[in-house]
């Protein structure tokens, strides 16, 4: 499954947007999908994960701000992410993992500043 995310931008502090992460194929049964990110000259860091049977998780920096969803009809991951901060600057990817394979997406540049 190819995965192609989108919806990234320059936004001010205390803003949204909503990225999304269209895949190929369908993503019915894959049992975990996820965003990370990766600031400059840091390590890449989870940010939430969503199984296909609806469990979430956030990492602790990102959790009442920040929403992750699939539409398994559409093919689709969405995060939205209200209250953006800067420190919430990075590339954003989107990952989809079974115990047959482990996709990354290209990426989308989220930047918050005023």
């Amino acid at each position: 499954v190819q995965l192609v995310e989108s919806g990234g931008g320059l936004v001010q502090p205390g803003g949204s947007l909503r990225l999304s992460c269209a895949a190929s194929a369908s993503i019915f049964n894959i049992p975990t999908m996820g965003w990370y990110r990766q600031a400059p000259g840091k390590q890449r860091e989870l940010v939430a994960t969503i199984t296909s049977g609806g469990s979430l998780r956030y990492v602790d920096s990102v959790k009442g701000r920040f929403t992750i969803s699939r539409d398994n009809a559409e093919n689709t991951m969405y995060l939205q992410m209200n209250s953006l901060k800067p420190e919430d600057t990075a590339v954003y990817y989107c990952n989809a993992r079974s115990i047959v394979f482990n996709q990354w997406g290209q990426g989308t540049q989220v930047t918050v500043s005023s």
